[in-house]
């Protein structure tokens, strides 16, 4: 079994400034950092220039992976194309090697035969956006009833559709994995890999949503450990990145003693 790497997306500490962001990554072992773009007050929102965030990454000695995210790609439009292209450019410039790709997550675009045409449109338009800048695409299917992308191997399929291996990978979320309800994994074409758990016993999985996402535990009911190693036993070589959205984690005064016990315990529980 691989011997796992850890990452930090900067959503488990959202307050913290860039510098103080990868402090903490570098304090509680990670080698590798998620930035976003959806942060009030903080890098990227803020104009935060792509040189100083990478230089600030490097003084902790953090890689940066992925910018998190382009959201809605699959309803490709001139605006969307806008935003992607400023968003590639920034990625490049801050020295990331992937933009995660989010589908739309409202209820439209579901319907079979349409969605899956969407997927192929936008996946065909962002490949030369990714492409020409050295960057891949990460796709994130969303495990939640309403999104218009739940399914990694529908995700598969469409990038299989356009031979766009050389440019695409997918997110695998252990959250999202487990709403999804689907069983086959996709190591071999896998790039990062979410995780977070659910320990509220009174949740059904159909109203399980991102502010139930804490760290990972012994009384983590979405599988995460039984994921984690069958991705790993059959050689996926990818960052763990860990990303809960619960605010008891976001507003935690001092994260790093309570990520450091979930690293530890994923860590000697594979």
């Amino acid at each position: 079994m691989i011997e796992p790497s850890f990452a930090i997306n900067h959503i488990l500490a959202p307050s913290l400034r860039q510098d103080a962001f990868f402090e903490l990554c570098r304090r509680v072992g990670a080698s590798g950092a998620e930035i976003r773009n959806d942060l009030d007050g903080n890098a990227i929102l803020d104009g935060t220039p792509a040189e100083e965030v990478k230089a600030a990454a490097e003084a902790a000695g953090i890689r940066i992976l992925t910018i998190n995210s382009l959201q809605r790609f699959n309803r490709w439009n001139a605006a969307r194309e806008a935003e992607a292209i400023e968003l590639a450019d920034y990625a490049q410039a801050v020295g990331a090697g992937a933009i995660a790709l989010v589908p739309l997550n409202d209820g439209s675009g579901r319907e079979g035969g349409v969605r899956q045409r969407n997927l192929v449109a936008a996946l065909r338009a962002l490949r030369p956006i990714l492409a020409d800048r050295g960057l891949r695409g990460y796709l994130e299917p969303l495990g939640f009833e309403i999104c218009s992308l739940r399914l990694k191997s529908e995700a598969v399929d469409a990038v299989r559709e356009i031979d766009g291996l050389d440019t695409f990978r997918l997110v695998h979320d252990t959250f999202h994995h487990h709403l999804a309800g689907e069983t086959k994994l996709f190591p071999e074409v896998t790039g990062i890999v979410h995780v977070s758990g659910v320990t509220d016993p009174k949740l059904a999985i159909s109203g399980m949503r991102d502010e139930h996402r804490v760290l990972v535990d012994a009384d983590d009911r979405l599988g995460n450990m039984a994921q984690l190693r069958t991705l790993l036993a059959v050689g996926l070589d990818m960052p763990l990145s860990f990303e809960p959205f619960s605010p008891e984690v976001q507003t935690l005064a001092d994260p790093a003693g309570p990520l450091s016990t979930s690293i530890a315990f994923v860590r000697s529980s594979l």
